[in-house]
């Protein structure tokens, strides 16, 4: 622990782009410790343009009104007890957490790039060791990829920290037993899957292998809905299989409508060929939704037992994911409606309170 820290404890969250669940935790934190947070983040993404809503305890700043000079002096201003910042993308944000950390003051890398040991990566944490520790005092990391990833930075193995990501967990776990009563009368014969439509994200190959089983009679009376928007949108959803008669492409879907549209579903796939975590995984788990990922997906590792709640394909193995539809397709309800149970349980393993213990308890408790 780097100091003590009192009652009213003042937290400085440096981030680019946040979401719902980062304001989840953020809002478990408050609560839990009674923390005043001055989050700074860069703009709202126009493709996931989320409502935020209201956050007392919470003081929301745009990165674009401080230069770095001006954010330096903001945050010398606040003097936090603790910093909490997204990597190393934003030079400014580093220059904070180096003065602050000079001051003794903990300080927090947000990690979820897994460890892939291509050039680069080896390169990047070559030169992490020489600016590193004078920068972070810890890693707080996504899962074990990352966890690797962080330990080849320079920092000691009692500064890494892992289950950076919770969900917004209440609003689903509260939607998930009216769900699941549904679902017992009835299990919905209807694969989801909710991602930006960009090209690592897998819509293309999704959408060919599943009107691929539809023609060929394989598909029985299954259908498949995407939610989302991005680059891809229009692309996809005008190609030769985007359009076929059972796949629906529904545009973004704000938060709050979020647990309406997954009641309806019954399976959550996710054929991404990059995704070195995935907080939508838990999102459809606590949803009750048995998980059919890709091998590249991160949140698998915490979220997914294969042969409980569902199974892994290939990244961008077309063939592989076919099958693995089509594995859920011949499943008896019965089964699924069990798989849809174990995925709600692992699903509520991980909440917002529980991240918000982790930071008092590493960073907050005197």
């Amino acid at each position: 622990m780097d100091g003590s820290i009192g009652t009213t404890s003042r937290v400085l969250v440096l981030y680019t782009e946040t979401a719902p669940y980062v304001f989840a935790c953020l809002d478990a934190l408050v609560a839990l410790s009674g923390a005043r947070i001055e989050l700074v983040r860069w703009p709202v993404n126009t493709e996931a343009p989320f409502d935020t809503g209201s956050h007392p305890g919470i003081t929301i700043h745009d990165r674009r009104a401080f230069d770095d000079r001006g954010l330096l002096a903001f945050a010398a201003g606040f003097d936090p007890h603790l910093v909490l910042a997204s990597g190393w993308v934003d030079k400014g944000y580093l220059r904070v957490c180096r003065a602050l950390r000079r001051k003794g003051v903990p300080t927090s890398m947000n990690l979820d790039t897994a460890w892939r040991g291509g050039p680069r990566q080896w390169a990047s944490a070559v030169l992490a060791r020489f600016w590193m520790r004078g920068t972070y005092s810890h890693v707080w990391a996504t899962g074990s990829p990352q966890v690797a990833y962080a330990r080849r930075l320079g920092l000691p193995a009692d500064r890494i920290l892992t289950g950076l990501y919770a969900a917004d967990t209440g609003p689903m776990l509260d939607a998930y037993p009216h769900a699941q009563a549904a679902r017992r009368r009835r299990f919905p014969h209807r694969f989801i899957h909710v991602a930006r439509y960009i090209p690592t994200k897998g819509q293309q190959v999704l959408c060919d292998a599943f009107a691929e089983l539809c023609d060929q009679g394989r598909a029985r009376d299954w259908e498949l809905h995407l939610v989302g928007t991005g680059e891809l949108f229009d692309q996809v959803r005008q190609s030769p299989s985007g359009k076929h008669p059972r796949i629906v492409h529904r545009g973004f879907v704000q938060a709050s409508e979020m647990p309406g549209v997954l009641a309806e579903a019954g399976v959550s796939v996710l054929p991404s060929l990059y995704e070195p975590w995935g907080v939508v995984v838990q999102e459809h788990a606590c949803m009750g939704l048995p998980l059919l990922l890709s091998d590249a997906v991160g949140a698998g590792e915490r979220f997914l037992r294969v042969g409980e709640n569902g199974s892994y394909h290939r990244a961008g193995d077309k063939a592989d994911l076919q099958a693995s539809l089509a594995r859920i397709i011949a499943t008896n309800d019965p089964e699924l409606l069990r798989m849809s149970e174990r995925s709600a349980e692992l699903g509520a393993s991980w909440t917002p309170t529980m991240w918000a213990g982790t930071a008092v308890h590493h960073f907050l408790e005197p």
